[in-house]
């Protein structure tokens, strides 16, 4: 044999897995069934070995590496950094009760503690079988001519291997396993080897030839001690055999030969069922001397099997060499041809009295036996007993009797024989939508005719046959116990007759409406299945349930009432059980919100078209419950309903931040600025991972649990920097909660802009800036204030200068008139005129005050002309002093800024006032000057002014100071030359952009 296939055959070694086991009375068939093929992607390389480790996950060994399963989603393990398998391609795995995995490679053996990899190389295949109560792993090794034994123990990094020297003969062995009691049983090409350290005992196969290769191809342990063995060739006196108390027994039961088969897998699960997997043939299972099989026709995804494992839920895993398939317990189990019925579309189903249940439809009439799929299936097809190709109702009287609807006519089966009943006029009593039979022994047959019509029938004669109007158009019925029958109406409306006397209950619902059922509870309830939802009457309450009240949608096929009371609600889009606590609470709030139980497709419920006949819904002896979906029967047992106890195992499997993926393990540090984080988490409830459903909470963001469904992602944008605890919790398909659930605790860390020292330096420096701005707001108040004052003593300044150049001027010079007119008081006509002369003056005065109140209010009047202005008080100046006077313009006038202008006229005119009243002068000349700039010059040749006077060191002279303080506001240079000899030149230049209008800013205030 060469190596390759000595390695292929040790791929297949198995080592079983406590777990419960899927019901060995329910058909292969009728489980739930799941394939992920190789072909769809699911797998590089063909899956040899699986095993699941203790916090739930299932682990794929391959011929390309290692997988990790959580129901949903396959992930390929990758080993920590610097380490690797010896080899990828993977035969053999076991789950160590201390959560590791141990890996049985081709090139040796490693040890995954979940945090390092630890590796025994070897030169040849290692297989991990057991671990003994004492925890030490034993370990089987594909070739002994080395003489190092084919059994191995190992012992921390060392290993012990026991060979011929122990008792085990050298050979190649090609399965090894160990049983209850402790014993290793290793099987060769010529014989099987019983041993335990220190005894043995060796069994040889007959007729086994050294060479064939293998001989033993897998071993199972069964409960009374034997031993069954799995032959890897084919022939007499292998396939499948039996070790029992030393001696080989060939299994052969009437229908099935072992010997045909090359059996490759053995496993005796936990209901002492043997599944046998073979080389090419698919799958067998054995149990209570029936074998059953399943391949790739019926949906296997390969024929050849290399792995057989139970898990916690007690699902079935098998590998093949094209993919992996689970099969599971399913609450609603499904009859059709696969499970040995004859009709290919079930119209209706009936319970009867002897616990055997009637499957009716087309082209045959099947009868189960009481125990309900390992019974011998009864069947009546047409044209071999059957007097017809559909059957469409069935009933069974007080007495017994069977009543048939076949076709067209109306049959009693009695003694496997069909005798027919006839209408009044010896016609056919029609298409047969449902019988009953009322407290009087009558029964009673809703006919599709033609015409349609209730008959009553008795003593198997046709008493009444029943047409619309008399009666309205019905779909179902049913006997009252109190009297007459109730009626379904292809209207979808409930009617009750009796006594001669049909009523009608009406309901509000949409058109083309039907009562597809009719049901008369135990409390006498009238319930009615509808395509709108489910109606009831009750003592003249009338009431519909609907999705509006927690049905998954609102069309149900059939109803029925189990042993409890509860209703049974046979739907299009599910079974929903309608417990009496809810029906009490619906009766007595039509609104009520119900939470109810349903079975949908991953509990086996099928949708159906739904049958026209009434026998949708029944219930027999034993409580189960069957319904017709007008393709397959379907049963459901209440009393004995498999609830899936096992709390699911719930992990955090990565966190991705800005799509890089961290590891759960150890301090999770997300950088500083995540915006998107995702967090990814699963629970291993394999049974059904489409009904796991999900609860997290992030501890520090969330205020309450968020609902997730089946979502196993959780997703948040822009966390704040800081410490978060992410906690998620998780149910299995019966909502069985896994309260503590997993978490994981993580940081975002923050930029240098959200650290505390930067957000320290940030609150001073806002503080800093805070009392930086108060000061200098402060300080712009004491400006501002400041501003105010120097304002109103400018104003003051202003006001005394206006006095002192204008109206105590002109009062100074009222008194020297008067002082004139005193010393010539003798002279009447001196004194007149000077009395004229002061009232001139006065009136002056009264003007020079009212503009001064005026400039109060206003910078100056409107544009006066400054060179009359000048003029004429170089004319009134004459009668101060009688010097000659001269004044010039050159230039053309133009319009100034009146506070320009009026600061102006007032330095002229104090300059010639001065040198009137103080130069002595003989002469005096005005100039003004219209040019680029405005200048105006007053020249006397009078003794001059004292430097003193000049430089403002003399006090009681404002006269100077004021000028040049007018001067100074509007931009003016002012220029003051004085001597003895040549007297005083008063000079004053003013930029034309603030002297005249229209030339840019004046910068006046």
């Amino acid at each position: 044999m060469s190596l390759l296939l000595r390695f292929a055959l040790l791929l297949l070694l198995f080592a079983p897995g406590p777990a419960a086991a899927v019901n060995p009375e329910r058909h292969i068939s009728q489980y739930g069934h799941t394939a992920w093929r190789t072909q769809d992607g699911f797998f590089n390389g063909t899956p040899y070995a699986i095993k699941q480790t203790a916090d739930g996950y299932l682990w794929i060994g391959t011929a390309n590496g290692l997988l990790r399963f959580d129901g949903v989603r396959f992930v390929r393990w990758t080993p920590p950094p610097g380490k690797q398998l010896p080899s990828s391609v993977i035969g053999g795995l076991l789950a160590a009760r201390d959560g590791s995995l141990w890996i049985g490679t081709m090139r040796g053996l490693s040890h995954w503690t979940g945090k390092d990899l630890v590796n025994y190389p070897a030169k040849v295949v290692m297989i991990p079988i057991a671990e003994d109560e004492n925890g030490t792993i034993w370990v089987a090794r594909a070739a002994v001519a080395d003489g190092g034994g084919a059994l191995c123990q190992v012992n921390n990094t060392a290993m012990r291997c026991y060979g011929k020297s122990d008792g085990i003969p050298e050979e190649i062995y090609t399965s090894v396993t160990r049983d209850s009691a402790g014993d290793f049983w290793m099987g060769g090409n010529t014989s099987i080897v019983r041993w335990r350290p220190g005894s043995f005992q060796t069994y040889h196969i007959n007729g086994m030839k050294p060479n064939v290769v293998p001989g033993v191809f897998d071993l199972a342990p069964a409960p009374d001690g034997s031993l069954w063995v799995g032959m890897g060739v084919s022939g007499p006196g292998w396939g499948l055999q039996q070790l029992s108390q030393g001696e080989w027994k060939p299994f052969v039961v009437p229908g099935f030969d072992s010997s045909t088969l090359k059996v490759h897998r053995l496993l005796m699960d936990r209901q002492n069922a043997l599944w046998v997997g073979t080389l090419g043939h698919g799958i067998y299972r054995i149990y209570s001397g029936q074998v059953e099989h399943f391949d790739s026709s019926e949906g296997l995804s390969g024929d050849t099997i290399s792995k057989f494992f139970e898990d916690k839920e007690g699902n079935l895993w098998v590998s093949t060499d094209k993919g992996l398939d689970c099969f599971r317990d399913l609450q609603i189990v499904s009859f059709s041809t696969r499970e040995g019925l004859t009709t290919p579309g079930v119209s209706t189903v009936q319970a009867m009295r002897d616990g055997s249940i009637w499957i009716g439809g087309m082209f045959a009439l099947n009868m189960l036996g009481p125990d309900l799929g390992h019974g011998r299936v009864r069947s009546l097809q047409e044209g071999k007993g059957l007097p017809g190709d559909q059957v469409t109702s069935l009933f069974e009287d007080h007495a017994g009797q069977y009543w048939v609807g076949i076709e067209d006519t109306l049959n009693i089966y009695e003694n496997g024989r069909f005798t027919g009943i006839t209408g009044q006029d010896g016609r056919r009593i029609g298409l047969i939508q449902g019988i009953t039979e009322d407290v009087d022994n009558n029964i009673w047959v809703l006919s599709l005719g033609p015409p349609r019509a209730l008959i009553r029938i008795f003593d198997r004669k046709v008493q009444e046959e029943l047409t619309t109007p008399q009666i309205p158009a019905a779909s179902s019925l049913v006997a009252d116990p109190r009297g007459g029958v109730w009626l379904g109406l292809i209207n979808g409306d409930l009617a009750r007759y009796r006594q001669g006397r049909a009523e009608t209950f009406r309901f509000e619902h949409p058109p083309n409406s039907r009562v597809n059922q009719v049901l008369l509870s135990s409390d006498g309830s009238v319930f009615g299945a509808t395509s709108y939802g489910l109606i009831g009457w009750l003592n003249g309450k009338q009431q519909t349930l609907t999705a509006r009240n927690g049905l998954p949608c609102d069309a149900v096929n059939g109803i029925v009432e189990d042993a409890t009371g509860a209703l049974w609600l046979y739907m299009q889009c599910g079974l929903v059980e309608l417990a009496r606590t809810d029906l009490q609470k619906w009766w007595a709030q039509p609104d009520a919100r119900l939470q109810l139980q349903v079975f949908d497709v991953f509990d086996g419920f099928q949708s159906g078209v739904g049958t026209p006949f009434e026998s949708r819904a029944v219930r027999t002896l034993d409580g189960r419950l069957w319904f017709a979906n007008y393709s397959v029967a379907q049963m459901i047992d209440p009393a004995h309903l498999s609830r899936n106890l096992i709390a699911p195992p719930v992990h955090v499997e990565q966190v991705i931040a800005d799509h890089k993926a961290f590891s759960p393990q150890g301090d999770v540090r997300l950088p500083a600025r995540t915006r998107d984080v995702e967090i990814d988490y699963t629970a291993l409830s394999l049974a059904v991972p489409q009904k796991v459903l999900f609860q997290y909470r992030l501890e520090g963001r969330d205020t309450d649990w968020q609902e997730a469904g089946t979502r196993r992602q959780a997703f948040y944008t822009d966390l704040r920097p800081g410490t978060y605890r992410f906690h998620v919790i998780a149910c299995n398909n019966d909502g069985i909660w896994n309260q503590q659930g997993a978490s994981l605790d993580f940081n975002v860390m923050p930029a240098w802009y959200q650290t505390i020292g930067f957000k320290l330096l940030f609150v001073v420096i806002i503080l800093t800036t805070a009392w930086a701005l108060y000061r200098l707001r402060v300080r712009q108040v004491a400006h501002a204030l400041a501003v105010r004052f120097d304002e109103r003593l400018a104003e003051r300044t202003r006001i005394a200068r206006e006095f002192h150049d204008t109206l105590i001027q002109t009062i100074q010079g009222s008194k020297l008139v008067a002082d004139d007119a005193l010393d010539q008081s003798a002279d009447p006509a001196r004194m007149r005129h000077a009395l004229k002369q002061l009232s001139e003056w006065l009136d002056r005065a009264v003007q020079e005050g009212r503009a001064a109140l005026n400039s109060l209010r206003t910078s100056a009047t409107e544009t006066n002309d400054l060179a009359e202005g000048l003029r004429r008080a170089t004319e009134e100046c004459r009668m101060f002093s009688p010097m000659e006077t001269s004044f010039s313009v050159e230039g053309d006038s133009r319009e100034m800024h009146p506070v320009v202008r009026d600061e102006v006229y007032r330095i002229g005119y104090e300059a010639i006032r001065n040198a009137s009243v103080h130069s002595k002068a003989s002469r005096l000349e005005v100039g003004l000057k219209y040019g680029q700039d405005l200048a105006i010059s007053v020249g006397d040749n009078g003794v001059g002014i004292p430097e003193s006077i000049i430089n403002g060191s003399t006090d009681g002279h404002y006269g100077l100071q004021g000028m040049r303080e007018r001067a100074a506001r509007i931009g003016g240079k002012l220029r003051i030359v004085s001597s003895v000899d040549s007297g005083t030149e008063v000079s004053l230049v003013i930029p034309g952009r603030i002297a005249f209008r229209g030339t840019g800013s004046t910068g006046i205030e």
